[in-house]
């Protein structure tokens, strides 16, 4: 493994962190000496995957704006509610950081998604806007792609919020 291996390739340091269990131990070791410039104190795996992992956040956290930047984006924030009287909408579900990927075993078959730096989705070497087409693709059927990938719950009928029968 190269010093640029996991800085240039991976989209973000989630897809970095996640990348940690599937490397081997001289990768792991090496990636160790890249972060720390020394060489790993132990070799039991989980502590050396931990501390990674948090070395890896630690460094990308001191490259994000300052306290100040934040404090002018909650300001804009609140003007914008205060302008409108209404809180922004949140996504109907939590959109997945870029690089992550998304995996759905489905009829025995291990599928497998990549989500893209501009929030579209690479399934079997095409880029796609939706996760229910890739999910329609797969099944044949009409679902919503956040469930069948589980990015969210089914809503039980019984809790359903709107009343009514259906």
């Amino acid at each position: 493994m190269n010093d640029t291996t996991l800085t240039q390739t991976s989209p973000s340091v989630l897809a970095q962190v996640a990348q940690l269990p599937d490397m081997s131990m001289e990768e792991i070791r090496a990636l160790w000496r890249q972060l720390f410039k020394q060489e790993a104190p132990t070799h039991i795996r989980s502590f050396l995957e931990r501390r990674l992992a948090y070395r890896l956040q630690e460094i990308e956290f001191k490259r994000t704006p300052s306290h100040k930047n934040l404090v002018e984006q909650n300001q804009r924030r609140i003007r914008a509610i205060i302008k409108t009287g209404q809180k922004p909408l949140r996504d109907r579900y939590p959109k997945p950081v870029p690089g992550t990927v998304l995996t759905r075993i489905y009829q025995e078959k291990e599928y497998r998604v990549t989500v893209t730096h501009d929030n579209q989705f690479e399934f079997e070497g095409r880029l796609y806007r939706s996760l229910s087409v890739i999910a329609r693709e797969i099944t044949g059927t009409r679902w919503s792609g956040p469930l069948f990938f589980g990015l969210r719950k089914a809503t039980d009928k019984k809790n359903n919020k709107r009343g009514g029968k259906r």
